[in-house]
């Protein structure tokens, strides 16, 4: 028997992970990828640590001058990695 309206393959692997418990942690490796692009190529070389603890993206950064930069740039960058995923997943990012 076919099946008349046919889903799409993205629309059936997002249901597959949400019913077993994996979509969050998935979006999270995602927004982990996307700091190097989103950050920039320059932040990323003096990036040594990033992780996801309690919505807030915790980076570890070797640059004291570009620690400081990147403090002011903490809603934007928050914003555009949240985008990048396409859903809220950091609420805050803590660098140190």
């Amino acid at each position: 028997m076919f099946k008349r309206h046919p889903s799409e393959i993205s629309e059936l692997l997002r249901s597959f992970l949400r019913a077993n418990g994996l979509e969050t942690p998935w979006l999270q490796h995602r927004l982990l990828e996307q700091w190097d692009v989103v950050a920039g190529e320059t932040v990323s070389r003096y990036t040594e640590e990033k992780q996801i603890r309690n919505q807030t993206l915790w980076v570890k950064i070797s640059s004291p001058a570009m620690r400081s930069e990147l403090q002011m740039r903490r809603t934007a960058l928050t914003q555009q990695l949240n985008d990048s995923v396409g859903a809220q997943i950091i609420t805050d990012i803590r660098v140190y």
